[in-house]
């Protein structure tokens, strides 16, 4: 049998013991939270910086792109929010009591060994800046690239995002990225054939198609150059074909191509010209008597 005294006692030091791990454990979590809570607050103020300051650029003598602003903002967040990851990572291992010396010297150490398997992510990192600093596109353009097309929804240290016309977001690795089209730099070509029947007087269709052309280029301040009445670019099977050419902003020109072919059936209805379409006729002969 254990005295009383000695049971009271025993008692008493188990309850200091649970109260001082009931302290230690509540300190550790409110450090942790606090650590948590101080990162967001830094991140959210860096990305207002990041916001501000090219806002002024923006807003500043030299003018610069909003494209290539809104690009060199998603990348500058992207870096200071990893950074600052990092920081509340090791901070929060130190709470915990471990040391973060040893676990930086072993990441030093197997540096080697982790980068054979992490060329990839190198690679992708590393052509995510040359693509920036090149110039090569944009947040906003419509590019073609690694087999996709899409306008640039997202261009981060590691991949980018595009949006197709349908709506699926594709995530293309930076480092699959070796050739790039972009379609919004510059005037692009509209391209419209259009095909009149052998019995219709060329002179007479050239003339009303640069009517058409004229009043399109008067209404339509998308239309940078043209539309331009090239000629006959074909003599097809079935009819003669004539090429109207115009320059566009970007992404204008099928816009430019559907209203100007809607014209053009349009007011070839009113003046009779015959647009050819694909005929079968049938002769059937008479049985013989």
């Amino acid at each position: 049998m254990i005295p009383a005294f000695v049971q009271n006692f025993i008692d008493m030091a188990m309850r200091e013991q649970w109260l001082e791990l009931a302290v230690n454990a509540a300190s550790v979590g409110v450090k942790i939270l606090a650590t948590l809570i101080v990162a967001k607050i830094i991140l959210r103020f860096g990305y207002l910086i990041v916001d501000k300051f090219l806002k002024a650029e923006k807003e500043g003598k030299i003018k610069f792109d909003e494209r290539k602003i809104k690009t060199i903002a998603v990348l500058l967040k992207s870096m200071l929010k990893y950074v600052i990851y990092f920081i509340a990572g090791v901070t929060v291992l130190r709470i915990f009591g471990i040391p973060t010396e040893s676990i930086i010297a072993t990441a030093g150490i197997g540096g080697l060994a982790i980068g054979f398997g992490a060329q990839n992510l190198v690679r992708d990192v590393i052509t995510g800046f040359f693509i920036l600093f090149e110039d090569q596109f944009s947040v906003g353009d419509y590019i073609e690239t690694a087999g996709l097309t899409g306008f640039v929804e997202e261009m981060g240290l590691r991949v980018t995002k595009l949006r197709s016309f349908s709506g699926e977001l594709h995530i293309i690795p930076n480092g699959e990225i070796n050739k790039v089209t972009n379609h919004s730099r510059g005037s692009i070509r509209a391209l419209v054939d259009v095909d009149i029947a052998y019995e219709e007087d060329i002179d007479r269709a050239l003339k009303t198609l640069n009517e058409v052309c004229q009043q399109m280029a008067q209404e339509r301040e998308d239309i940078v150059e043209g539309p331009t009445v090239l000629g006959v670019q074909e003599l097809g099977s079935s009819s003669v074909v004539i090429r109207i050419i115009a320059k566009t902003v970007p992404l204008q020109q099928w816009s430019v191509e559907r209203e100007l072919r809607k014209r053009i059936k349009e007011t070839f209805d009113e003046r009779g010209i015959e647009i050819p379409y694909p005929r079968r006729v049938i002769i059937q002969q008479k049985p013989k008597s």
